[in-house]
């Protein structure tokens, strides 16, 4: 049995006319009708009764008639939904990202995705950086969000937007007078960093440091950018963190830029090379728009 049947069944059932019915659909009597034969053959039971002066459904017919309906509406459903998946309309896309992420141009991009793509189910998953590669290469995610991404060959890297970092200093601070502030001048100081683990954000940023000419006294490691601003205002040292993080605004610190060469922290959005698709093009290009 085809869908073609069902629809050469409805058509008779609706018109309860083989003649009126074959010329609805644009088709020859003979080759309906048999086609009708056909379908009867396959049920094993008679769905039309015929007389020379009418035909009407059978009790099995009219039954059929309800089931053939509900049929065509959901292979019409599917194939509807399938364009829209196809087309990047529709559909589920899973976001592994750090929570910080969401100060930035990646909140404004979801709140506006979900009002351009109602039929799109995003769905955010919070986890750490290297915890996000390995999400993306199980198919448990489909695009991530990280800093320093690391070189992948199964991965595409695109850079989704351009950050940049900041000093967090403790309100009081003997720097804090300073509009701008050199690394160099934070050797003596005591710093809360991103977890050098399992963060290559984290990595570039203690080189930097390292490049300025010393090793960064480290007090506390934490995985979220966010939770750095609440360590330096519990005067547990001073925290470098993406500029975007600094919005988050705290009343017992303040932010400083940095002297000399421009520390990155740009974002770069990643998902597997053989993934790449239209919800995730649509996503990216609208998150380039907020940027």
């Amino acid at each position: 049995m085809e869908l073609r049947h069902l629809r050469y069944f409805v058509a008779v059932a609706r018109h309860l006319s083989f003649t009126a019915a074959a010329e609805s659909l644009g088709v020859a009597q003979p080759p309906l009708s048999q086609q009708i034969r056909d379908l009867e053959a396959e049920v094993g039971t008679a769905l039309f009764e015929r007389t020379t002066r009418r035909v009407s459904l059978t009790r099995a017919g009219v039954d059929f008639h309800a089931q053939a309906l509900a049929i065509l509406d959901k292979s019409g459903e599917a194939m509807a939904r399938a364009r829209a998946i196809g087309a990047g309309a529709a559909g589920i896309v899973n976001v592994g990202l750090t929570g910080s992420m969401l100060a930035g141009p990646l909140g404004r991009a979801i709140r506006d995705f979900d009002i351009a793509y109602p039929d799109v189910d995003l769905r955010i998953h919070e986890m750490s950086p290297d915890r996000q590669i390995a999400m993306l290469k199980a198919g448990q995610t489909d695009i991530s969000f990280l800093r320093s991404p690391p070189p992948d060959a199964d991965l595409v890297s695109v850079r989704a937007w351009r950050e940049t970092v900041t000093l967090v200093l403790p309100k009081g601070h003997r720097l804090a007078p300073k509009a701008v502030i050199d690394l160099a001048d934070l050797s003596q100081e005591r710093f809360v960093f991103l977890r050098l683990s399992d963060s290559l954000f984290a990595k570039y940023l203690w080189a930097c440091c390292v490049e300025a000419g010393f090793i960064p006294n480290i007090t506390h490691e934490v995985v979220e950018a966010a939770s750095l601003t609440s360590l330096v205002a519990a005067g547990l040292g001073i925290a470098i963190i993406p500029e975007f993080v600094a919005r988050l605004a705290h009343a017992d610190v303040v932010y400083r830029p940095v002297a000399g060469k421009t520390i990155s922290a740009d974002v770069h959005a990643l998902w597997v090379r053989e993934k790449a698709g239209p919800l995730i093009s649509n996503f990216l290009a609208l998150i380039r728009s907020e940027a």
